[in-house]
Formats: C-alpha cells, sequence, structure tokens
C-alpha cells in the first residue's frame, strides 16, 4: 500500500518530484530520466511508469532553463529505442511459451490486447503504441515474439521513438509555463495521461460492442 501511495504522489507532483531531482542530482538528472524512459520501454514489468507525463514535465523545465532541450531530445530519444530494441530482443528470447502459462509479472491480458491491437495495426502498431500506456511497453514484446523481422521493426522503432520524445517534451516546452498550465499543472497531467490511455479505451469498448 505504501507503494501505491507513493506512485500516485508521484503522478500527482511530478512537477515537483522532478524539481527536487533537478535540485539534488544536477547533471545526474538526465541520466535519471534516460534510465525512467528505457526501463518503462525496455522492461516489459514496468508498463506503469509516467512516460508522457514525464517528458512533459522534463519540457517544462527546459523553458525554465534547468535542463537542456537538445540535450533531452537526444539522450531520451536513444532510450526510447534502446529500451524497445531490448523488448523486442526478450520478446525473441522468450518467444511463444510467453502465451502458455501466467507469469506472475507478465499479464497475459495485456499481451493479448496488444497481440489484438498489432494483428489490426500491423508495423504502424510500434509508433502508434508509443503514445499508449502499457501497449507502449509490450508492443515490441510481442513484436519479437515472430510476428515482425528486425529489420522492418527497427524502422517503425526509429520513428515512433522520436515521434513520441519530441512530441511531449515540446509540448512542455511550449505550453508547460502558460500561468493556466503552471496554476493547474496536477489536472494538465491528469488530461495528457486520460488522453494516453483514450485510444486504448475506446478500442476496449469497440471490442464489448463486436462481440455483443
Amino acid at each position: 500500500m505504501h507503494y501505491i501511495t507513493q506512485f500516485i504522489d508521484l503522478f500527482l507532483h511530478l512537477d515537483k518530484h522532478l524539481h527536487e531531482i533537478i535540485i539534488q542530482y544536477g547533471t545526474s538528472t538526465y541520466l535519471i530520466l534516460f534510465l525512467i524512459i528505457f526501463v518503462e520501454t525496455g522492461l516489459v514489468i514496468m508498463p506503469l511508469l509516467p512516460g508522457d507525463s514525464l517528458l512533459f514535465a522534463a519540457g517544462t523545465f527546459c523553458a525554465l532553463g534547468s535542463l537542456n532541450l537538445m540535450t533531452l531530445i537526444l539522450l531520451l530519444f536513444v532510450a526510447a529505442v534502446l529500451g524497445d530494441t531490448v523488448n523486442y530482443s526478450i520478446g525473441h528470447f522468450f518467444g511463444p511459451r510467453v502465451f502458455e502459462k501466467n507469469y506472475k509479472y507478465l499479464k497475459k491480458e495485456y499481451l493479448l490486447r496488444t497481440q489484438s491491437f498489432y494483428e489490426k495495426h500491423g508495423g504502424k502498431t510500434i509508433i502508434y503504441a508509443r503514445f499508449i500506456p502499457i501497449i507502449r511497453t509490450f508492443a515490441p514484446f510481442v513484436a519479437g515474439i515472430g510476428t515482425m523481422n528486425y529489420g522492418r521493426f527497427i524502422v517503425f522503432n526509429l520513428l515512433g521513438g522520436f515521434a513520441w520524445v519530441v512530441s511531449f517534451l515540446l509540448l512542455g516546452y511550449f505550453f508547460g509555463e502558460i500561468p493556466l498550465v503552471k496554476s493547474n499543472f496536477t489536472l494538465v497531467i491528469f488530461a495528457i495521461i486520460f488522453l494516453s490511455i483514450l485510444p486504448g479505451i475506446i478500442e476496449f469498448i469497440r471490442s464489448k460492442f463486436k462481440k455483443n
């Protein structure tokens, strides 16, 4: 319960926590952000890290001069691409066996949902998934299981990683300092999270209607 409370607090006060990290760790903040983005995209058992909102908040601090925008774009783009590559490799290594058992830290429902999403959108799933929490983490894993060769995967990986990192950093950079956004930062973060998961919600509702 304590860890859940801490996780919720991280979401609600992301701007405050990032500010504290910048003050305490200085330039090492770049490494911390790199690791968070890498872990969220690279480790299939960590799908709930705040990637979208973290990028937005980091972009805001770039506008304040606390972080360098171009440095962050480069580093976090590399982190996102490396993360998906590692995730793909893990899926390739484990193969279809992952669908045969219910692993403690690997929810089968997430895998099946991602596989369904992948079957509908094909290779573009790797790009679309960047903007959808949970599916973002599972898409390269499913691709690695055998549905996409690596040469094709890396193209979508590069395009999706660049689009995701740059778009959210620039959103934070240009809009994070607007007084209305600053005074309602928590609501903005919730809006980002909601908009991020909205495609998944729509897809879930549509699949329910199809079954009925």
